[in-house]
Formats: C-alpha cells, structure tokens, sequence
C-alpha cells in the first residue's frame, strides 16, 4: 500500500471518527453519565499526552516555542481548543446529532469569507453565491420546528455551533504560519497543551463528579472513541493528510462527515432525517463546493 492510499484511507477514518464522535457524545450527554466541561478536560488532556508521547518515536527532538511566537499559541490554543471545543461539546448536548454535523460544514465558508478580509481575496460571484447558500442552509437548520427526543434546546445548542465554527475559522488562520514555521505535530502538541490548562478551571470540579464506577462497557466505549479516536487519532490522521495529500484532497473529505454522522444517529439514537435536513443539507454541501472551488481557483 502506497503512502497516498494510507493517507486517503487515514482522512477516511478521521472524518470517520470525528461522525462517531458527535453520537457518542450525544449519548454520555444525554443520559447524564458526564457533563459537557469534563468531557472537553479529557479530551485536550489525554489527547496532549498522546502528542507528547509521540515525540519519542519522533526523529525531531526539538519540542521548545520561541519567545516571539507563544502569543500566537495562546491565541490558537483559546480558538482552536478551549472555546472551540467548549461552544461544540455544550452546543451538541443541546441540539440535534446531524444540525450539529451539517453546521459543522460551514467552517469552510467562513474561512473563505475571513480570506476576504484579511487575506484581500476577491469576492468572486461563486464565493458569493456558495456563502448564501451556505447561510440559507444554516437558517433552515436552525429555525426548524423538531421536538427530537435528544434535543433540549435546538435554537440555541445550534448557536453555540455556529460560535464553534467561527472560533474555529479564526483558529485556522492563526495557526497556518506556525504549521510553516514549526512541525505540525509539534504546533498540535503545544495547542492541546496550553488548552487543557485552559479548560482545568471549567472542567476540573466536573471530572470528580463523574460516577466511572456506574460505566458499562458502553459508556467506556463512547469515551474512548471520543478521548482517543474522535481527537487524538482524528488530528493525527488530518495532519498526516494534510502533508501526504495537500489540504484541497483532506479538506473535500469533509463531505463525508455529515453522511457518516446522520447514518448512525439514526441506527443508535433514533434520529429521523426530515426533509429540512436534506433541503439544508444540499444548500450547505453546495455552498461549501462553491466557496472552495472559488478559493482554489484563487489560489
């Protein structure tokens, strides 16, 4: 097996993982086994761990930031772990599994419509009309009437979705000079690291709560898909995408996502995909097509 076709089947796996996740988390939410702040601590902590396991395995020793760049990490690790993970863990205990997997698209479409501001990229009619549809789709997510059994505010738990995307897009922008100034395992290590210290003060009264001892092997299971699979080997799998493949091939796996996470909310949670869902699925799928293809064109 070539190393494209390992990376292709990596991307797969993490996109994979990440559908996995959200169900996952769904069900230790949901059932109150553990709440939405011990689950972010868990995450950023072991996931941090794992990271900085792998530098002994790693040919590059090197593990130190220089003095110029730790404000950029603070500000990546605030974006990309502690309040991103913070509006989606919480968002998600509150909405619908596929709203949160489908609003979780339009990252894409705001980092275009970042690039326009603060990388000067023209606004092309396809940007324009891919960020239309995008947000059009998005409304109809969120304004929809359901009384799903697994949502307890919809309206709002797909807010806080949206706010994880955008806190998300920004974390994209800042962390792209340090993945070209440092090793991009090296820039995750250290962006888990400082988050999970930003995420003890929520999280760390929530983890002694937790009753493990009242953990079947289901609830064991979905923590170990969320801690391990759906964020240590999800970043892992997109990086070594991203460096095999380029982030045009990694970034088009995204489509898979949303697929993957509506088929088994409705295999193990009973979540029914309405004819709002697809309508605002297809806006979004083809607003993101749209704003992409725009922003390679541009490249």
């Amino acid at each position: 097996m070539t190393s494209k076709q390992k990376a292709h089947i990596g991307i797969l796996l993490a996109n994979l993982f990440f559908a996995i996740n959200i169900s996952a988390v769904k069900h230790l939410t949901t059932n109150n086994f553990i709440q939405p702040f011990a689950i972010n601590l868990l995450r950023a902590g072991v996931s941090a761990f794992l990271f900085w396991i792998l530098l002994f395995f790693s040919p590059d020793k090197k593990y130190l930031i220089k003095k110029q760049h730790w404000g950029k990490f603070v500000l990546c690790a605030l974006c990309g772990i502690s309040l991103n993970q913070t509006f989606f863990i919480k968002g998600l205990s509150l909405t619908l599994p596929t709203h949160a997997a489908l609003l979780l698209l339009i990252t894409p479409i705001l980092i275009s419509l970042a690039a326009v501001y603060i990388l000067k990229e023209k606004l092309s009619i396809y940007k324009i009309l891919g960020l239309t549809l995008g947000i059009t789709g998005a409304v109809i997510l969120i304004t929809a009437k359901n009384t799903g059994g697994y949502a307890k505010d919809i309206f709002l738990g797909d807010v806080l979705i949206i706010l994880n995307a955008i806190v998300y897009a920004v974390y994209f922008i800042l962390v792209k000079p340090l993945m070209q100034e440092y090793n991009p395992l090296h820039v995750i290590r250290w962006v888990f690291t400082i988050g999970f210290f930003m995420l003890l003060p929520l999280g760390f009264n929530q983890v002694t709560q937790v009753d493990f001892v009242a953990f079947s092997s289901l609830e064991w299971m979905c923590i170990l898909l969320v801690v391990v699979a759906g964020t240590f080997f999800a970043y892992f799998f997109n990086i070594y995408g991203l460096k095999t493949l380029g982030a045009g091939i990694t970034g088009a796996y995204i489509y898979t996502q949303p697929v993957f996470a509506a088929i088994i909310a409705n295999i193990f949670l009973g979540e029914v995909l309405d004819r709002y869902k697809i309508l605002a699925a297809i806006l979004i799928f083809t607003g993101v097509f749209l704003t992409t293809k725009s922003t390679t064109k541009n490249a």
